[in-house]
């Protein structure tokens, strides 16, 4: 721990695209951090790259990061201070370099890529050591700003630099293998590691928790701020990478890494929360699925595992059914109704009725795992002809006691009481007289009304359904199968 400084964190993404989870899952570890320890989490947004930016992104990493805090109010919100800019200090992050080569902690370099890698072969060829990065050439040379030239920082040629590191102990770095890196590119623009050092110094940043990519660049870091009088060190706690179920790091072209496209399917923030909290960690005891008031109290930096942590998206959606189906009924009614009224389901809004929806909720809710699920559990209701699964309806087809079936079941349904527990006798009954099991006694009518061979219970649908409805249907299916 960093002493004698209150607690202040950051959360510095770039608006490059989409939320990735690994970055939500940093800004969750900060704010907890933040929570614990009455601290304050700082949002910065590194945006220097401005070919790279768009504004759009910027507004999705600040609505990705409230809809990841719902339900935490209590606590605080998503982020205490910010959204600061990187590229509002350029001008600072240009002074600091001055400072370092006013200083003699930077000079000024002309050498090109290809002619340090030319003075590298011809060292191999000399004495048979691969040397590879830059060489310090323009050390000793004195060369002043001009168009062109970059300038480096100089790094100690003895010794080591220790990262004191929450997660990863004291990793030590001898600074004979740190190369005189780039501050400055010969278009005078700073680079990505002073503008980071620079806006950490001026926010008094004591903790830095981020990604593992980052801990070989801490070294350098951390040179730079000593260099530039920023006082004591920050704390460092580098959490690991996420990959995926080949153990190859989470890919934005490769993987689903958007929470975006997680909030889409209906995930709860609960859930992801929840979920990402315990990628290298894990609560105490057998269950991982806890309250928050549980992860507040026992989160430790220092027991998170350094190694690679699996995301894995079916873990995840089990994590998401046992959050749905802790909600109360009149909550999950509510959670579903962005995606009820949604232009994608196949009924017109005119067709919908909350009353039917609301005595199937209960239904529903116990077997999906997310809330982009529901409205393929429910259509059946708001349609005036079943939904056609040509896998489920080829199936029940080719069972010769089909046709049978329905047309018993037509004849029973006509006139029988209408609720559950009849429609399911009659059922039965009709599969016994052909030897049927009651779950294949109920799948030609499962499919004739539903559409479907999986669903909500099916004589509870049945019962919304209506005589009516039901009668049409069954009686459509006999009539398709002609025999």
């Amino acid at each position: 721990m960093t002493t004698g400084q209150p607690v202040r964190v950051r959360f510095a993404p770039s608006p490059t695209g989409y939320f990735h989870v690994g970055g939500a899952k940093t800004a969750l570890y900060n704010w907890i951090f933040a929570r614990q320890h009455g601290g304050t989490f700082v949002l910065r947004i590194e945006d220097t790259d401005a070919e790279r930016n768009r504004p759009e992104w910027i507004d999705g990493i600040i609505d990705a990061m409230n809809w990841l805090n719902t339900g935490l109010e209590e606590y605080g919100p998503a982020f205490d201070e910010g959204p600061y800019f990187q590229s509002s200090a350029v001008e600072r992050h240009k002074a600091a370099a001055s400072q370092l080569h006013r200083d003699g902690a930077a000079y000024y370099c002309d050498c090109s890529r290809d002619e340090i890698d030319a003075r590298n072969a011809t060292h191999k060829q000399a004495t048979g050591e691969t040397k590879q990065g830059y060489d310090g050439y323009c050390r000793a040379r004195g060369l002043t700003a001009e168009a062109g030239r970059a300038l480096r920082f100089r790094t100690p040629d003895e010794g080591v630099t220790v990262v004191a590191d929450l997660i990863r102990g004291n990793p030590e770095f001898p600074n004979a293998n740190l190369e005189d890196f780039v501050i400055l590119r010969g278009n005078g623009a700073p680079m990505f590691i002073l503008a980071n050092v620079v806006d950490d110094i001026d926010m008094r940043i004591t903790h830095v928790i981020r990604a593992e990519e980052h801990l070989p660049n801490t070294p350098k870091a951390q040179l730079l701020w000593t260099a530039l009088g920023g006082g004591e060190l920050p704390t460092f706690a580098h959490v690991p990478l996420l990959v995926n179920e080949k153990r190859q790091k989470l890919s934005k072209r490769r993987d689903p890494v958007a929470l975006e496209m997680y909030r889409e399917q209906g995930y709860l923030p609960a859930a992801m929360r929840n979920f990402l909290m315990t990628l290298g960690w894990a609560p105490p005891g057998d269950d991982e699925i806890v309250p928050w008031s549980t992860i507040m109290s026992t989160f430790d930096l220092s027991h998170v595992n350094s190694s690679p942590a699996y995301f894995d998206v079916t873990k995840l959606a089990a994590f998401n059914g046992e959050y749905i189906r802790a909600l109360p009924v009149g909550d999950f009614i509510e959670a579903a109704q962005p995606w009820l009224a949604s232009k994608r389901v196949p009924w017109s809004q005119k067709a919908f009725e909350p009353a039917v929806f609301a005595a199937m909720a209960p239904l529903v809710q116990e077997r999906v795992r997310r809330l982009d699920e529901v409205a393929a559990y429910v259509d059946f209701l708001f349609l005036d002809h079943a939904p056609i699964d040509s896998a489920a309806w080829s199936k029940v087809a080719k069972d010769p006691t089909t046709p049978a079936v329905l047309d018993e079941l037509a004849h029973a349904y006509a006139a029988c009481e209408w609720n559950k527990e009849t429609l399911k006798a009659e059922a039965e009954a009709a599969g016994e007289r052909h030897g049927l099991k009651p779950s294949k006694a109920q799948a030609p009518l499962r499919v004739a009304v539903t559409g479907r061979s999986v669903g909500p219970p099916l004589y509870e649908s049945i019962e919304l359904l209506g005589r009516g409805r039901t009668l049409a249907r069954v009686m459509a299916a006999r009539e398709q199968l002609g025999r």
